[in-house]
């Protein structure tokens, strides 16, 4: 599979929220009144990685396959050399279920290894709509290290994974 990542250089703030609230559609529909506050969330970090580009907006991709958009990734570096985060996974509905998603953490994880980091940790919601998410993450190699009650709302569970890098 050939894909191409881009960093975000000539696009147009409003994209990688939009492209989430594509991707999280079906979720805010079955359940506005819990999913329809994380929008402003995503809104703040298009701004953010926006206004910021050489910074947090460094740390976000674009991915493309056969010169369409079918997702972005986003990664958090600051814990180097010990840690980096793996941050949103998207990948456009349109587009699931053909490894995308995989190949983005794969390039985060060489991004993570490229300077100096050690070990990749990540997290997901336990709840039925992250379950192609958990299964991606442990076939990438991470494994499960915690549960605890989610921040936004105590009632969902977060799964906590971590994976060792190759040392250099």
């Amino acid at each position: 599979m050939n894909l191409e990542f881009t960093p975000l250089h000539d696009q147009k703030p409003g994209l990688i929220a939009s492209m989430i609230k594509r991707s999280y559609a079906d979720l805010i529909e079955s359940d506005p009144e819990q999913w329809g506050h994380e929008i402003s969330k995503w809104e703040q970090f298009d701004r953010e990685i926006f206004e910021h580009p050489n910074t947090v907006g460094s740390c976000v991709f674009l991915s493309w396959y056969d010169g369409r958009l079918v997702g972005f990734g986003s990664y958090d570096p600051r814990g180097k050399p010990e840690f980096g985060i793996v941050g949103h996974n998207c990948i456009l509905p349109e587009f699931r279920g053909r490894g995308f998603g995989k190949y983005q953490i794969h390039e985060i994880l060489r991004r993570f290894e490229a300077v100096g980091i050690r070990k990749a940790k990540t997290s997901t919601l336990d709840e039925v709509s992250f379950v192609p998410a958990q299964r991606m993450y442990v076939v990438c190699g991470f494994y499960e290290t915690g549960r605890h009650p989610w921040d936004d709302d105590p009632s969902q569970i977060v799964i906590e994974y971590e994976k060792e890098l190759d040392k250099h």
